[in-house]
This record gives C-alpha cells, structure tokens and sequence, in this order.
C-alpha cells in the first residue's frame, strides 16, 4: 500500500463510514443525524472528509434529498463488505464444527513422535472431522520455535524445555527409556548390570552429530563410561540398525514398545536410573483461543 493511500485510511474510521452507508440508505443527512445522535453539522463535516478522501462528490444536493453519484453507487459494495468484516470480528469467531472444517494445520514432529503419536491422533482427527489435515515436517527445537513464532509453524511436538512465556505448552507424557537390541543378543543372557551395560558398543540418535547424552552424563556419575560407535539423527532408522547389529540402543520407552515385535527387537530396563523428559505440544500464544487449534491437541493427547 502508497503512503499516499495510507494517510486516506487515517482519516477514515468506521463511524464515517456508517454515516457514508447511512447517507445511500437514507438520502437525508437529518434523518442520518437523528438515527446516529449525531448533529447535522457533524454529518456536514464528515461528508466534506468523505469527498475529499475519495476525490468525488458522492451525494449530490436535490430537492428531494441526497442523489449519491455513480462513483457512490460503485464503492458503496465495498465499503458495506469493510463493516460486516469488522462487525463479524467484533461478534467473535464462529462457532467450530469439526465436520465441516476445511484446513491444514502445520506440524513439526521427529519421526519419534511420528510413528508414536500421529497413527492413533490422525485416526480420530479422520474419523471427526475429515476436513482437517496435518502437514508434518521434522525441525530441529531452535527452527520449531522459529516458526511457532514467525507464524510458519501450528504446532510443535516433541521435547521443549524452558520455552518463552509467548508459548503454550500442553504436556502429552513424560518418556522415559529402555535398552534394547535384536532378538537373542547375548545381552540378555544374564541380568543386566551398569558394567555389562557400559561395555557394550551403543548407538545414539542425535539430530546434531553429536556422541555424547544423557546416558554418558549418568554412566559417568557412576564411574562408568561407553562406547558410542554411531550416531544417526532418525529413531526408526536406530531401530534398523539395532535389528540387523550387535549394537544396543538407550531409546524412549514408548518407541520401543511400539515397534520391537516389527523390527525384532527384545527390550528390558535400563540397569541405571536415566532422567525421564516430558512430551509436549507447543503452539503459539497467538493461537490461544482457536478452537481448531484446541480441538486439534485434544486429539493429540488423547
């Protein structure tokens, strides 16, 4: 938009704009007058600023009334559409059907959360309300919270510690975690101890590269320490490799409970106590009162 069109917006407001409408209605500026409480020197002025905004004359003096002219007649449709616009935001939102929804919510989620979450959530989202759609992408904690906020982003899912207050979080579980490695590893031949367990060669699913986490932080408060010999950034992908390796693997407990019997998996406890982490949906504050939005992580959570 021109600046030059910019300073004619400033001096218009919506009581102008009622009298303008009024003014086509009525074709009197007294009878405009006694309808908004207004005088009829208000009515005068603003009709002078309505001309002079929009370079026409618009009404027109006859003995009978107001004749607003062809360029009066053009806007009017416009100007009508510009008021219901406001009045429909000033009644609120419509109330939320999910039946009826058309829309595509966008979502950011590991493949953790993916092959955990969304099967059931997507069930129930199709079954109530087969309109709604996810678009779902994976993105690193510091690009969700980036998009939550540049308004690229509806929801995010996965692990979200210590986010800003312009964000609502809405906890879905706490995970904790389990060992586990392909079916009749000699792992589980015998229980399971901090020592054998730190013995052994890990993987480790790290969206950054990294060889170090929470296992290694808690190993080493024991005294102990491990061998990661690789680090992948995907959970299922770990999975693979657990399946067809010697290796082991320290994963969220619902992860592996979901998918063991695919890929061939045992699993047991860890011989060490691990700091479970929290599972939320975070969405922007600006998102508060949408009803999609709720119903949505409703669904999510169920």
């Amino acid at each position: 938009m021109s600046e030059y069109n910019e300073n004619k917006i400033r001096r218009l407001d919506l009581t102008v704009l009622l009298i303008f409408l009024a003014l086509m209605r009525t074709r009197k500026a007294s009878d405009v007058a006694g309808e908004l409480g207004l005088t009829n020197s208000s009515i005068s002025h603003t009709l002078r600023r309505l001309r002079e905004v929009f370079e026409d004359e618009l009404f027109l003096r006859r003995p009978h009334g107001l004749e607003p002219t062809a360029f009066a007649v053009q806007i009017e449709p416009s100007i009508r559409a510009a008021v219901d616009a406001i009045q429909s935001a000033l009644s609120g939102p419509t109330k939320f059907n999910p039946a009826m929804a058309e829309i595509t919510l966008r979502v950011s989620a590991s493949d953790r959360e993916i092959a955990t979450l969304l099967p059931r959530a997507m069930a129930n989202i199709r079954h109530d309300a087969p309109g709604i759609r996810l678009s779902v992408r994976s993105l690193t904690r510091s690009d969700s919270l980036r998009a939550l906020a540049d308004g690229t982003l509806d929801l995010a899912l996965g692990y979200f510690a210590g986010v800003g207050d312009e964000f609502d979080a809405r906890l879905i579980r706490k995970e904790g975690y389990l060992v586990a490695a392909r079916r009749g590893h000699a792992i589980f031949d015998a229980p399971l101890t901090p020592e054998a367990y730190a013995a052994e060669g890990h993987i480790l699913v790290s969206s950054d590269g990294s060889m170090r986490g929470v296992v290694d932080t808690t190993l080493e408060q024991q005294g102990l320490k491990r061998q990661v010999c690789l680090a992948i950034p995907s959970f299922l992908p770990a999975l693979s490799v657990l399946a067809n390796s010697d290796f082991i693997g320290t994963l969220p407990t619902n992860l592996v409970r979901h998918h063991a019997s695919y890929f061939g998996l045992d699993y047991r406890e860890p011989p060490i106590t691990i700091r479970p982490f929290d599972i939320s949906i975070l969405s922007h504050k600006r998102h508060s009162k949408s009803a999609v939005h709720r119903w949505v992580i409703e669904r999510l959570v169920m």
